[in-house]
């Protein structure tokens, strides 16, 4: 990770407990990360590395400790705000009865960004992740899982986030795209400053991607590396 002594995102001794199902999600979770970190974060399935995605998105809120954003406590930010900065592509995106074109253009319409700078970010995210122009037209039904994480990523960076959490992005994706994708992500973090955080089972994806590594087994945290 980088030097810079203030950290974008912190997360102090984090824990979230499933009263209903009486289990524990995660324990005494402390990491940071700073601005235009690669960050990856492992383990086996069941590990709590959805979760934890999830609570940094406040898709869910942590039974106990802190996390802070921006040197500010991360429920102090309204939600419209916090997504506009902190944009999360599930594993297994949903593009809600939008053609791909709709999906890509309705956030930057809520921005309110001129039509021809919605068009521009479209045609050069199309040709950074080499998307078809035929899929523009194209429905959810039409799309395969592994071409929906690739328009919903493209959507997350079209964004400018400040944070972009990533869902094992590459899990359905063929070789060449992966690889395609991880150096598109690499690059475009090097030159934006863009942080990103990554779920990802694929070992060598993620010793190509990551700058810090955190290890998760059963909601704890094994090891940062």
């Amino acid at each position: 990770m980088n030097s810079k002594s203030i950290p974008l995102l912190k997360l102090s001794e984090v824990s979230l407990t499933n009263f209903r199902e009486k289990n524990q999600l995660l324990t005494n979770i402390s990491f940071q990360v700073n601005q235009s970190d690669r960050f990856a974060i492992v383990g086996p399935s069941g590990a709590g590395k959805t979760t934890l995605l999830r609570l940094i998105n406040r898709l869910q809120d942590p039974t106990s400790g802190s996390i802070e954003w921006d040197s500010q406590p991360l429920c102090d930010l309204s939600i419209v705000k916090l997504r506009q900065q902190i944009v999360l592509v599930p594993q297994e995106p949903k593009l809600l009865g939008m053609t791909v074109e709709e999906t890509l253009a309705y956030p930057l319409i809520l921005q309110q960004l001129p039509k021809l700078e919605i068009a521009q970010s479209i045609d050069m995210w199309r040709s950074k992740l080499s998307i078809p122009d035929d899929w523009l037209t194209r429905n959810e039904l039409q799309l395969s899982l592994g071409q929906r994480q690739l328009v919903s990523i493209m959507r997350g960076l079209m964004m400018k986030p400040k944070l972009l959490l990533l869902d094992e992005p590459t899990s359905a994706l063929d070789s060449d795209r992966a690889q395609q994708l991880i150096e598109t992500l690499i690059n475009w973090n090097r030159t934006e400053q863009t942080t990103i955080i990554m779920v990802n089972h694929q070992k060598k994806f993620v010793e190509q991607f990551a700058q810090a590594i955190l290890i998760l087994k059963e909601g704890k945290v094994q090891v940062i590396s």
